[in-house]
């Protein structure tokens, strides 16, 4: 592994008004271990969701880089854009890249499969082409823990096969990992695949489960729980996560040469997850005491009379669980945030956001 230092560079963060790039942001320029950053995001702030939040991330980007020692630049685009990536990367020495912009959602890609092909496929393409093109130190990109699709092989290991996605989310996912893969052993570009589990927390996604139920809750209407509850997440809290991709991002797979003699790809995948699977259920109870405690909930609300128990959806799986022993092995770390430490941060977050 090659150590890569994130002082005096110039790093290229895509969707960075989404969930995790905002928090990825945002430590990055607080960081007291990184210093004079020229921090690049790019996002076209789509309204798959409430565009409201992306702007408060944004916000909240903006005022911490008034403190920082770092430099912010932002750019309303789409990583699809080709003549605004080639010179994006023309005009800047970007030396390390986060891609985390993607079409988030496994349900609405049942509906709207463009836009995933549109922003999973051909804007990672997109990427991988400029990078192929700069002196890129390290690609850093977001998979998804979907892409291990139904298997009842747990916890998920990162060499498990992921030929069977049952989404097409999950699909982009994958080929975004075959694209890298490719990129990396013909041009030697050092890239690591983060597989993503549950991630939750302030400022979430809204279409998230957790964040959807609240929207309900607090309306009073019944929540959907789906394979009549016999579900299991692994739940990683958003600052876990920003701190595994840092870590992450220091790290580079080392260009080698095999026993041919031709380069071997610098490539690596991680999972990062809790590995902790919480039952939906013990889920759902605890994200209603929180929501009672911070006051977005009236204290009496009666949880089991708002939940409606159906079969399992398209595209859903029932357990996602993390085997996290390579990102310990390589990186000594491990997400430690408990179910309830989350929720509760989440649920102060939204009785701030909402109803203050």
């Amino acid at each position: 592994m090659k150590q890569i230092s994130l002082s005096d560079k110039c790093i290229l963060i895509t969707g960075s008004a989404g969930f995790i790039g905002a928090n990825l942001v945002l430590s990055l320029l607080k960081s007291t271990g990184h210093k004079n950053m020229t921090i690049i995001g790019v996002d076209n702030v789509n309204d798959y969701y409430d565009v409201a939040i992306k702007q408060y991330r944004l916000k909240q980007i903006e005022e911490a880089a008034k403190t920082s020692d770092s430099s912010w630049i932002f750019y309303k685009k789409s990583i699809a854009d080709e003549a605004f990536i080639k010179e994006l990367f023309e005009k800047n020495d970007i030396r390390v890249v986060v891609n985390l912009a993607a079409q988030a959602g496994v349900r609405y890609s049942i509906v709207n499969p463009d836009a995933y092909m549109e922003a999973n496929v051909m804007g990672f393409y997109r990427i991988l082409e400029a990078c192929r093109h700069a002196d890129t130190e390290h690609l850093v990109y977001a998979s998804s823990s979907s892409i291990y699709g139904d298997s009842t092989d747990i916890p998920y290991r990162v060499d498990a096969p992921t030929e069977h996605p049952v989404s097409l989310y999950a699909a982009t996912k994958k080929s975004d990992e075959l694209l890298a893969h490719a990129y990396s052993k013909l041009y030697e570009i050092p890239s690591t695949a983060l597989r993503f589990f549950t991630v939750y927390g302030p400022a979430g996604r809204p279409d998230m489960a957790y964040f959807g139920f609240t929207d309900k809750l607090r309306r009073g209407e019944k929540i959907k729980i789906f394979n009549h509850g016999n579900c299991r997440r692994d739940f990683t809290y958003v600052d876990d996560v920003v701190e595994g991709i840092i870590r992450v991002m220091q790290g580079a797979p080392e260009k080698k040469k095999g026993e041919d003699g031709l380069p071997l790809a610098p490539y690596s995948i991680y999972n990062i997850g809790n590995s902790r699977p919480v039952d939906l259920m013990e889920f759902i109870d605890i994200l209603a005491q929180e929501l009672k405690s911070a006051g977005v909930l009236e204290a009496d609300f009666d949880i089991k009379a708002h939940q409606e128990l159906l079969p399992m959806q398209p595209g859903d799986v029932a357990v996602t669980y993390a085997d996290t022993s390579a990102l310990e092995r390589d990186f000594g770390y491990r997400p430690s945030t408990d179910i309830r430490t989350g929720l509760r941060e989440f649920a102060r977050w939204y009785k701030e956001f909402y109803l203050s």
